[in-house]
């Protein structure tokens, strides 16, 4: 006797294609933006749904959540979570699973990576000698990276990631959290401004949301100061773009290297003239086998859940408090 397979909706189609056969082939599924018509297809068959798929960057708003009736568990694809409707998941005790530890490493390599471009100035001399600059003159002298301050806001598993990296290279490091990481071998700051103040580059590896929005400021860029060094792998939200534009621009902060963006893929245009920072298109986890592990982790939630009520991974609400 043929088993009936359980009807899963997904809010988009995913960043790993393979991801979206896995899911075709193990549940009946519908791509809710291939819909000709998206909201008329959740009034007609919304009530048909108890699980939904999306992704960190598609995120869920409170509409499309609000026309599933009998919506209980949400597989979402990536560590964020701020782009998930909180209010309108919780109205309705919808249990959410989602993606850490897997990309850990890749996110840690990626603020390295923006550390080393932006320091050096990697991608600066990569287009010095693309113009034939070279034969006219010397590039010029940048910073050194070993040996110095590294301040991470967000001691979580990918900041904790980061400050393993930093071992290899002889740095001090710093960190500020809510509270101090009981047994932390590294130096507690009790304020971002203080941490700001006290490294030579900071790295921001914290939760989006509304608790973080714009924390990297004014004050805080200032505190960096003209030799200091800002990288983000975390969320566009958590720095105030505009506040970082001119900072770079009157080089009151000496560089930047940003994989996120308060409006993506729609980074402020003027960073897009400057040379003091490295712009990257959200491209941190972005390896072959991160985004399997990451797929495969959005498929061990749905089954899991399906099969006992419980995710493998499920969001800590409390974290994006």
């Amino acid at each position: 006797m043929a088993t009936t397979r359980p009807r899963v909706l997904q809010y988009g189609k995913m960043p790993l294609p393979q991801l979206d056969a896995d899911l075709a082939q193990a549940y009946e599924v519908s791509i809710l933006s291939e819909q000709p018509d998206p909201e008329h297809f959740l009034a007609e068959h919304g009530a048909q749904f108890e699980y939904l798929v999306t992704s960190a960057a598609m995120g869920l708003p409170a509409r499309v959540i609000q026309a599933l009736p009998k919506l209980k568990f949400v597989s979402s694809f990536g560590v964020g979570f701020d782009a998930l409707d909180r209010q309108a998941l919780q109205d309705k005790s919808v249990r959410v699973g989602y993606t850490p530890g897997v990309l850990d490493d890749c996110v840690a390599d990626m603020a390295f990576a923006l550390l080393l471009d932006s320091t050096r100035g990697l991608s600066e001399s990569d287009r010095f000698v693309r113009r034939g600059d070279w034969s006219k003159g010397r590039f010029g002298i940048r910073t050194r990276t070993s040996g110095k301050r590294l301040g991470i806001f967000g001691m979580g598993r990918i900041g904790s990631t980061v400050a393993r990296r930093a071992a290899g290279f002889d740095m001090e490091v710093g960190y500020h959290n809510r509270r101090p990481i009981e047994g932390s071998p590294h130096h507690y700051l009790p304020s971002l401004l203080e941490l700001a103040r006290w490294s030579d580059f900071l790295i921001i590896t914290a939760a989006g949301g509304d608790s973080t929005q714009h924390l990297v400021s004014t004050e805080v860029l200032d505190a960096l100061g003209p030799q200091g060094f800002l990288i983000n792998v975390a969320r566009g939200s958590v720095v105030d773009e505009a506040a970082l534009v001119t900072a770079l621009q009157q080089q009151r902060i000496a560089g930047a290297g940003l994989d996120v963006f308060e409006d993506e893929p729609r980074p402020k245009p003027e960073l897009l003239a400057l040379d003091n920072v490295v712009l990257a298109p959200h491209i941190a986890s972005g390896t072959h086998e991160t985004r399997r592990a990451m797929a495969d982790l959005v498929l061990h939630n749905l089954q899991q859940y399906i099969a006992t009520g419980r995710p493998v991974a499920e969001v800590p609400w409390s974290a994006a408090q």
